[in-house]
C-alpha cells in the first residue's frame, strides 16, 4: 500500500499502539511491505482492510481505510498476531469453531 497521501492516526489506534509498545514507524513499516491479507468492503465510511507485516522484529497486523478519491490512509489499530486466533503463518485466521 504505497499510494497513499497522508496517513491519519485515528485516536484509538494511538491509545491501542501505546499499550502494546507499538511504534508509528512499525506500522509505516507494515504498510509499506505489508500484504492485505483481509477485506472489509462493507465498512463505512470507506472499507477497511487488514495488513499482515511478517517480516519485522516482530509481526504486526494493521487494520485501516483508505480513501480513494483523496488518498488518505486511516490508521484504526494495530497488534501482534497471536497463535489463538490466527494459524501458525500468523496470516490465515482460525475457524471460529475451534
Amino acid at each position: 500500500m504505497k499510494n497513499y497521501t497522508h496517513i491519519y492516526w485515528q485516536k484509538h489506534a494511538l491509545g491501542r499502539m501505546l499499550e502494546r509498545g507499538i511504534f508509528r514507524v512499525d506500522v509505516k513499516l507494515a504498510i509499506e511491505n505489508g500484504i492485505i491479507i483481509e477485506k472489509y468492503e462493507d465498512d463505512k465510511p470507506f472499507a477497511s482492510f487488514l495488513l499482515a507485516y511478517i517480516e519485522g522484529q516482530k509481526p504486526l497486523h494493521v487494520v485501516a481505510s483508505f480513501d480513494e478519491k483523496s488518498k488518505e490512509l486511516y490508521i484504526i489499530t494495530a497488534y501482534e498476531p497471536d497463535l489463538k486466533h490466527f494459524e501458525e503463518d500468523l496470516i490465515t485466521r482460525k475457524n471460529d469453531a475451534e
